[in-house]
């Protein structure tokens, strides 16, 4: 709450500021004006504003060396310079990330095809006994494997289905 009411004043003193200095249009200007009319700490600080303007006027005007404007220029050429040039490759750290990735991917997926590869597959005797499970109720009626032997000695089976008894 404290940080909206410095920015507010903040905002009233720019405000003030450009007043003074002439810089609003019309419209900011005649806001300003009705702000100065109702607002007396608004008028207290357009005050305390304009004193510290006229006492900026009365101080004498500094002399500056000609190598300023030179030193400026040329820093401000430097950091124009600075700015200008690519980053080389190996600094951008999104390149780095990006490496770093593939490479957990790559790592990943030879982990996964290494495992598949040498593993057993847990399925492979389920696969085998697939007609047996397939026909478990049929088998379950039978009540054991000799009975089952019985029938085939007596040729009740299908020549078909013969070979799938043991």
């Amino acid at each position: 709450m404290s940080g909206d009411a410095t920015n507010t004043n903040q905002d009233v003193l720019d405000q003030l500021s450009a007043y003074l200095d002439g810089e609003l249009d019309a419209a900011e200007s005649e806001r300003v004006e009705q702000l100065l009319a109702s607002d007396p700490q608004a008028r207290d600080e357009l005050v305390r504003l304009q004193r510290a303007w006229e006492l900026l006027d009365r101080l004498p005007p500094s002399e500056v060396e000609a190598s300023f404007t030179q030193t400026t220029v040329d820093m401000i050429a430097v950091a124009a310079a600075d700015t200008a040039e690519p980053m080389p490759a190996a600094s951008l750290p999104w390149r780095r990330w990006l490496l770093a990735g593939g490479g957990l991917v790559a790592a990943g997926l030879l982990g996964f095809v290494s495992v598949a590869a040498l593993r057993p597959d847990p399925n492979a005797a389920l696969l085998e006994d697939l007609p047996v499970i397939e026909n478990l109720e049929i088998y379950r009626q039978a009540d054991s494997i000799e009975f089952l032997r019985a029938l085939k000695q007596e040729n009740l089976f299908p020549p078909e289905s013969a070979s799938h008894v043991p």
